[in-house]
């Protein structure tokens, strides 16, 4: 069993790495060309590697809270490339499995922090934090389906918010295996805090372009 959890964190570690290298790369390249769908795809691939070891290894260490954390950064790469290639705005059904998932993955983290305040566990904020953030997207994701509004501008802007929360993510990942605080949920929000405004800044920006791409 050990050798097997080696194992996985160590595919673990490599997709972060590359989902972290690629997301830079796709966000310094020009939107819209082949350079920045490529590095998309890998940042793509590279999420999908973390959350398939992050899954097993949140199961063998029986960690909910690192669970709830792989759903909730995997649907953010998983939505931002679907707003990517999804240029008609029409729900194919794996997306609103993907919305109710992390609607109820969003829920699960309130639940859960709520349960470490009483517990006197500091990283309450972290999951009520997250937890918010989850259901506003998954709200926002609903809402794009349901009024079909996925399209032109408005695509691009959640395809932008999904892909920077979900590299967000990949920066929190790094800072919290590689640094410590006290209390431990500084790392944690702290990419959050500092690019949000970033990820509200472009999206006004995009949306005052005549031809965002």
């Amino acid at each position: 069993m050990d050798h097997l959890i080696r194992i996985l964190l160590l595919f673990h570690i490599l997709s972060g790495s590359l989902a972290l290298i690629s997301s830079a790369l796709s966000i310094y390249s020009k939107k819209g060309q082949r350079t920045h769908r490529f590095f998309g795809k890998i940042y793509f691939w590279g999420m999908v590697g973390v959350f398939l070891t992050a899954i097993p290894l949140a199961i063998f260490k029986l960690n909910v809270f690192l669970l709830l954390i792989a759903i909730f950064s995997f649907y953010l790469a998983f939505a931002g490339m679907r707003f990517a290639i999804n240029r008609k705005g029409i729900p194919k059904l794996i997306d609103w499995i993907a919305v109710i998932l992390i609607c109820f993955s969003g829920v699960a983290m309130l639940i859960l922090g709520l349960k470490y305040y009483f517990n006197y566990n500091t990283q309450f904020v972290t999951l009520l934090i997250f937890g918010s953030i989850a259901l506003f997207l998954s709200y926002n994701d609903y809402v794009s389906f349901t009024k079909r509004k996925a399209v032109g501008k408005y695509r691009i802007v959640r395809h932008l918010t999904n892909m920077l929360a979900g590299t967000i993510a990949v920066i929190t990942a790094f800072l919290v295996t590689n640094f410590r605080t006290e209390p431990e949920w500084i790392l944690w929000v702290l990419p959050t805090i500092l690019i949000t405004p970033i990820i509200i800044w472009w999206n006004a920006r995009m949306l005052n372009k005549s031809n965002p791409y």
